[in-house]
């Protein structure tokens, strides 16, 4: 398991959004942190300054997720982006990158973007004996 930071304005509005829109489980919460279980990983949502986002840009001046979350297949990438649509969540066209499988990206309230890809990595696999 995993563990990953995120920015966040407001801790307590953002620990809302990832509990009721990405169904997360909050195992703790202050005035400065969260901590959420989610995805086979902890999340922490930390207090920041304003605009801050664990966004970051390459060298063309390209935006880019810090977090690349996996499903099973084609079909369940379709129907992530499906009901993250009905949930009202800022969501991206499903994309073809050119290598295996498909991607969207999604943001939270800060506007921290992540990415969901079709293709479980091997790691996963041998995990959770999805071989």
């Amino acid at each position: 398991m995993g563990i990953s930071c995120i920015p966040v304005s407001n801790v307590e509005l953002s620990s809302e959004w990832y509990v009721n829109k990405l169904g997360a489980e909050l195992s703790y919460k202050d005035e400065d942190k969260a901590i959420l279980n989610f995805a086979n990983q902890s999340i922490f949502l930390v207090k920041s300054k304003k605009n801050q986002s664990a966004n970051f840009y390459d060298i063309y001046g390209e935006e880019h997720f810090s977090l690349t979350f996996e499903v099973d297949g084609l079909n369940a990438l379709i129907a992530i982006h499906k009901d993250f649509i009905e949930r009202e969540i800022k969501v991206g066209e499903i994309e073809n990158r050119g290598h295996a499988g498909r991607n969207f990206v999604f943001y939270d309230l800060d506007g921290n973007k992540f990415d969901v890809w079709s293709e479980l990595s091997q790691s996963f696999k041998e995990k959770f004996l999805l071989l």
